[in-house]
């Protein structure tokens, strides 16, 4: 049994440049901070993550619950009002190579994301990607992405594959993917790597970098 894992924003979902400026307005709501949006310069680059640095650094740990819960609201409502005025688009091919794999026995799909799980689900949906059969973990599960994929591989049901892979589109998750000793593949051209697709639309080829 192979595992194949994914990340959603900028993988399979075109929603890495909506998500991350939904992000940094709803910490400014509720903190009034201008969140650096040089993502890479965050210990753990996930919705819960960034915002657990953003309130150490500002020493608010005692507050952590409420400003936890009053960004994560905020996040939500503005990925909803975005949602509701936009059209979201998957990464062209993704619902088709989801089906292609889930049409296969030897392989499991899971979903781990930076994101939180709310969010995650309405990018999907508004995508039109059907994920009802798919499990998912999300920075709703933990701040670190190596933890998310972890919980993300657990769920899958299997605990012995032959291969595991990532598809994602940020350098924290080839970083992760390696730490995890993850086939890793880059999806879209914001990072370089020796394995690489611009999007699913020529199946055999994604297959192949799974080794399939």
């Amino acid at each position: 049994m192979h595992l194949v894992m994914f990340d959603i924003d900028g993988t399979l979902v075109k929603s890495y440049d909506f998500d991350s400026e939904c992000y940094k307005l709803a910490v400014f709501d509720v903190l009034g901070v201008e969140v650096n949006s040089d993502w890479g310069q965050y210990q753990h680059v996930t919705d819960a993550g960034i915002l657990r640095e953003i309130i150490e650094s500002r020493s608010l740990q005692n507050e952590y619950e409420s400003i936890f819960t009053e960004v994560k609201k905020h996040f939500i409502l503005r990925v909803r009002k975005y949602i509701s005025n936009h059209e979201v688009l998957e990464i062209t091919g993704a619902s088709k190579f989801l089906s292609v794999l889930a049409s296969r026995r030897d392989v499991k799909i899971s979903l781990a994301t930076g994101g939180w799980s709310e969010t995650a689900r309405m990018k999907l949906e508004a995508a039109g990607i059907n994920h009802s059969n798919i499990p998912i973990a999300s920075s709703c599960d933990h701040y670190s992405r190596i933890e998310i994929m972890r919980v993300a591989e657990t769920r899958s049901g299997e605990h012995r594959f032959k291969s595991k892979t990532y598809f994602g589109d940020g350098s924290w998750d080839r970083k992760a993917s390696k730490s995890l000793n993850y086939n890793f593949v880059a999806v879209g051209s914001r990072i370089t790597n020796s394995k690489s697709i611009h999007d699913y639309c020529d199946s055999q080829e994604a297959l192949r970098c799974i080794g399939l």
